[in-house]
């Protein structure tokens, strides 16, 4: 079940960076959720690579088929399957990894768990994969926002020291998608921009923190002990290529207040109870309490660079080896849907089962 995400509305990923086609199968749709590939495509285009001067130049055109699950454009509540086939990968280009393990990446230990690995572009431990969930999350965040009225974003907030000044309560998309590195502050938007050209032409990478946010969450979404809201976002983003570091609301920051500075006070307003500041970032007890919830994901540096550094070969035998290939000199930018997908699924997932728990009341 490793490839397998979620409970009620859940997703298997499947196929490999240079095999024939890569996909999805969703289970737990809803019945008669108006769907068509024009719904899912527009996500990934967001994701797909060559887009812009600041990501791989790999030519993908990334155009999904569904090819089970609806009918008459509507979905039927039975398993959809989405497939986008591979067009532009060059496996020439990956021949010595065949026999060397590239550093920081999953070649060694996709050979020390299973013994063999498809070392062609990484094979299923490529960013590749994550296509399905892109397409699996444009029907999440569909069916949150028709039915449920929730809305979900991400943006880029900051590369490496470049920081960004961006307010989660009122962040747009159009602010988000006006740049092609997706930060919604314009002036920090050009100096990361700057930053990773730089970066990129010294045969390097350069790393950041992506912000997720959504509003419109009622209260109640969420499940006590394990299955906590903020538990499934942090293992949804965990799960993530290149991701190292997960905190929401206040995060690590909370460490800087006392109780009395940092709780969130609540009050009654038309009805409805309402906190006085957002610390908790939405969530507390596990269980969504209304307010907007935002959290922010750290992306390391890819981990494919063009300078020779030592390593070892299959043999585990000590020797050097040079980046080959096409890659991102940053990640943030085609990371931005991943992880408004990864954030919609989770949402969508506690939604179903809420409604489930409810109709029982």
């Amino acid at each position: 079940m490793a490839n397998t995400f979620g409970h009620l509305f859940r997703i298997t990923t499947w196929g490999e960076s240079h095999g024939g086609a890569v996909g999805v199968v969703v289970d737990g749709c809803p019945p008669r959720l108006a769907l068509t590939e024009a719904d899912i495509q527009p996500d990934l285009d967001r994701r797909r690579p060559g887009q812009s001067r600041i990501v791989t130049p790999r030519r993908e055109s990334d155009n999904v088929q569904i090819i089970s699950g609806t009918f008459g454009g509507k979905t039927t509540g039975t398993p959809i399957c989405m497939l986008v086939r591979n067009e532009d990968a060059r496996s020439e280009a990956y021949s010595e990894m065949a026999s060397k393990f590239r550093p920081s990446h999953a070649d060694y230990t996709y050979q020390a768990k299973y013994g063999i690995r498809n070392w062609q572009g990484g094979g299923r431990s490529s960013a590749r994969e994550t296509i399905g969930r892109v397409a699996a999350g444009a029907i999440a965040k569909k069916l949150l926002r028709e039915q449920f009225d929730v809305e979900v974003l991400a943006y880029v907030m900051q590369t490496q020291r470049i920081k960004a000044c961006i307010d989660p309560e009122t962040v747009r998309m159009e602010e988000i998608e006006s740049n092609i590195v997706r930060c919604p502050d314009a002036s920090a938007a050009a100096r990361m921009i700057r930053l990773i050209e730089k970066t990129r032409k010294a045969g390097d990478t350069v790393g950041g923190i992506i912000g997720g946010v959504a509003r419109g969450v009622p209260p109640g979404w969420g499940e006590p002990v394990f299955d906590r809201l903020e538990a499934d976002l942090a293992k949804a983003m965990l799960s993530l290529p290149a991701s190292k570091g997960f905190d929401i609301g206040s995060g690590f920051n909370s460490i800087l207040f006392t109780g009395c500075e940092h709780n969130d006070l609540f009050r009654a307003r038309k009805g409805k109870v309402v906190t006085t500041s957002n610390r908790s970032g939405g969530i507390q007890g596990g269980i969504s309490n209304g307010q907007t919830i935002y959290f922010r994901v750290a992306f390391k540096p890819v981990a494919t660079v063009m300078h020779e550094q030592e390593t070892v070969d299959v043999e585990f035998r000590n020797t050097t080896l040079r980046g080959r290939g096409r890659h991102d000199p940053c990640v943030l930018p085609r990371a931005v849907p991943m992880v408004e997908a990864m954030t919609a699924m989770v949402l969508a997932d506690h939604a179903l089962r809420q409604r489930a728990q409810c109709e029982g009341w």
